[in-house]
């Protein structure tokens, strides 16, 4: 699992300035080669931000706030797609269910990131595999509500 700190560090490895910041509208912002972070989040809610952020850096050219925009639009949701595959990913869900993890708060905490963080995960999955995907030897079902089972 990642770490805040982990992803502080990849950003100044990536000659990106992380400052966190009293922020009104947004929790974070990425503009040129700086971030802000809303400084009155947790930790996980942090890295949460930071890791979308990471994921614009990564994924967009330019000014993405224009969401009446369709090209702005799509570029907001790639990063939002890098952090969830990031921070969660289809191991997660698996790795959360190997730890007798029993709904979406201990499977969040688990994860090291916000309940929040993991519905909106679960709700791109959801929408990119529908109903269910595999992985390995696991069926990760998506509807009526997440479950995971271990094909033997």
């Amino acid at each position: 699992m990642i770490t805040y700190n982990e992803l502080l560090m990849e950003a100044d490895g990536n000659n990106l300035i992380t400052k966190e910041k009293p922020l009104r509208a947004h929790k974070g912002r990425i503009k040129g080669n700086k971030i802000a972070i809303k400084q009155d989040m947790t930790e996980t809610q942090k890295k949460c931000v930071l890791a979308e952020e990471l994921g614009h850096y990564y994924t967009a050219v330019g000014t993405i706030l224009d969401q009446a925009n369709t090209v702005d639009r799509k570029l907001e949701r790639r990063g939002r797609i890098l952090a969830y595959n990031r921070l969660v990913g289809l191991t997660g869900i698996v790795e959360a269910y190997r730890h007798n993890c029993q709904s979406l708060v201990e499977s969040a905490e688990y994860l090291g990131v916000t309940v929040g963080f993991l519905n909106d995960t679960l709700s791109y999955y959801k929408s990119k595999y529908g109903t269910y995907t595999m992985l390995d030897h696991y069926c990760i079902i998506f509807e009526p509500s997440v479950a995971v089972l271990e094909l033997v």
